[in-house]
């Protein structure tokens, strides 16, 4: 059994068609027909189910769900030996929530790519638990989320704590305000994001809003709910990073007493590159941006 015969089970699986499946893997079709029938006959069972569609057995699937394991631990010794000493040069995947992905990437990159020329990071916007699942799945390096882990399988290292702001339409009450009282902030309309989202959670949790699903409008991006607050419909909290340098169609009032998420990098505890992890973390410490202070 080897890592070519593993590599091409797996272009089968994904594909369901030898022909395909060959074309990935740059050969010709009964060269990949003839290295999965050698790997059939080396395992003394049948991972194929050969007819009018191509599908795997029970033990094929097994087998294929173990083989993209080993075959990514592979690609990784091979990356390290490619770069040598030189830490976090090649590609390296990413996943950053919603909420953070597109306001943190404008300031970070350049950041990390002044002080990792090589770094070639490949970013994917996911929910949390999704980033946590591809995290531990080894489908991605490292994971940025906004609230604190437990699981024994990650190490998690804090980022920065990110302020909340309370935003309000224009025309409330309280926008002359210079904080708003988190009490007061209770007492309002909340709109929230939808399924999925962990300042979804976090929002209500503060607000002391219900977990049950009521009349609340559930937005899908931080960009709805700044609209919906526009247009009157509510308030809502918004995170630092995602704030405006100017505002003009809401305020945004610091809250008191003041509250914040936690931005945390995580990744595998048994990955052979964890250092890498803290040091994508000092490096994106010292480029912290100017608006994650309350004022």
């Amino acid at each position: 059994m080897t890592l070519t015969q593993l590599r091409y089970l797996v272009a089968l699986a994904d594909h369901r068609h030898f022909g395909r499946a060959a074309e990935a893997c740059a050969i010709s079709q009964p060269t990949l027909s003839a290295q999965l029938r050698k790997l059939e006959d080396e395992l003394h069972a049948a991972l194929i189910e050969r007819g009018t569609t191509i599908d795997l057995t029970s033990l094929g699937r097994s087998v294929v769900e173990r083989a993209r394991g080993i075959l990514k631990e592979a690609d990784e010794i091979a990356s390290i030996a490619r770069r040598g000493e030189e830490p976090l040069a090649g590609p390296r995947r990413i996943g950053i929530i919603p909420t953070l992905c597109p306001y943190l990437l404008p300031w970070a990159l350049p950041a990390l790519k002044a002080t990792y020329p090589r770094l070639d990071l490949i970013c994917r916007e996911a929910m949390t638990n999704a980033v946590i699942s591809a995290v531990k799945a080894r489908e991605l390096d490292y994971g940025l989320i906004a609230e604190h882990t437990h699981d024994p399988a990650l190490a998690s290292h804090l980022l920065f704590d990110e302020p909340l702001f309370a935003a309000l339409p224009l025309d409330h009450p309280l926008a002359a305000q210079e904080k708003m009282a988190q009490l007061s902030l209770c007492l309002e309309r909340v709109l929230v994001l939808g399924e999925g989202h962990c300042l979804r959670d976090q929002t209500r949790l503060l607000c002391n809003a219900p977990v049950q699903r009521g009349d609340d409008i559930q937005a899908t991006s931080l960009e709805t709910l700044r609209g919906l607050v526009a247009a009157g419909q509510g308030v809502t909290l918004i995170p630092a990073l995602a704030r405006r340098e100017v505002e003009n169609d809401i305020v945004l009032l610091p809250l008191s007493p003041p509250a914040s998420r936690p931005i945390r990098l995580i990744a595998r505890r048994a990955d052979p590159r964890r250092e890498e992890a803290a040091m994508l973390v000092e490096t994106l410490k010292k480029a912290d941006p100017q608006c994650l202070t309350q004022r």
